[in-house]
């Protein structure tokens, strides 16, 4: 048989993607994909309409979260794959993040309209409602105001940290991002660890803390990887016995990113379900993952 074509990793418009969930899965079986992760940031709000939309498809949605942590100013990005949404301490901490991102979006605003011409009211226009307000709305508002040409133009200008607009969100470390999925029932990876703007965003010792808090793998085949960065992650998959995944990053237009342009095998899969306690995946007619 052939290898699964999965997706472990996309966004939709609850967070910072521009399709609804329900689109976004239909778009992910319009692809040919098997199987499609809904892993919005710092939220699982999405997951009942794109569960809806994809028992009719042929294709599994694995509902997750991409949770903000930091280390320092590092942004370390922990995905976290069938969690319990209703798990009180993990929701608890994605309200606070969401809060902190609203009002860190919102002051960043404030700065960059001292000396460009832009509004709170222009930023809340690119977001649906409900929608975790980050940088990418800013960055989307940019755009359609004609002060950057599009999203990664707008992350290498405005919104780059050195530009003196940026400021970081308050988020939980590494560490206790891995407890809390863990505790929640989920499986966490670490998202695009070897990103070409930030390098490896992590380093062993702190890999070694991550792997006896619960770790489960890490997202070797993502875009932003670099392929020298990418030879350390397999090599710390090896010697931590780590599962690896692959996966687009996918935010509709947001980003060039395109669907399935990374896999992750069914192995991987595989063990994420085995692993979790938390939520099961939801299946499609005639899924091939069942």
């Amino acid at each position: 048989m052939p290898e699964a074509f999965i997706d472990l990793h996309a966004h939709s418009s609850v967070s910072d993607g521009t399709e609804r969930p329900a689109d976004l899965v239909r778009a992910a079986a319009a692809s040919g994909l098997d199987g499609i992760a809904l892993t919005d940031h710092d939220t699982t709000a999405g997951w009942a309409e794109a569960a809806a939309a994809v028992r009719d498809l042929p294709m599994t949605l694995l509902p997750g979260l991409e949770l903000s942590t930091r280390v320092g100013w590092r942004s370390v990005h922990v995905l976290g794959y069938l969690v319990d949404p209703t798990d009180p301490a993990l929701a608890a901490e994605t309200d606070r993040i969401r809060s902190d991102r609203l009002t860190r979006a919102r002051s960043m605003v404030d700065r960059i309209g001292q000396d460009h011409p832009i509004t709170w009211d222009d930023v809340l226009a690119e977001a649906t409602a409900g929608a975790t307000i980050g940088r990418p709305h800013i960055a989307d508002a940019l755009v359609r105001l004609g002060l950057e040409t599009d999203r990664s133009a707008a992350f290498r200008g405005i919104l780059h940290p050195s530009s003196g607009y940026y400021e970081p969100h308050d988020a939980p470390t590494p560490l206790r991002g891995v407890e809390m999925i863990r505790a929640a029932g989920g499986v966490p990876v670490i998202a695009h660890p070897a990103a070409s703007s930030r390098g490896i965003v992590i380093d062993e010792p702190m890999l070694s803390e991550l792997v006896d808090a619960g770790l489960g793998g890490l997202e070797v085949d993502h875009r932003e990887n670099l392929a020298s960065g990418k030879r350390t992650l397999l090599d710390w998959t090896e010697r931590y016995g780590l599962f690896v995944t692959g996966s687009s990053d996918y935010h509709g237009t947001g980003k060039p990113n395109r669907l399935g342009e990374h896999r992750t095998v069914r192995r991987s899969f595989d063990t994420i379900v085995e692993q979790a306690t938390g939520s099961a995946p939801v299946v499609g007619a005639g899924s091939p993952l069942t």
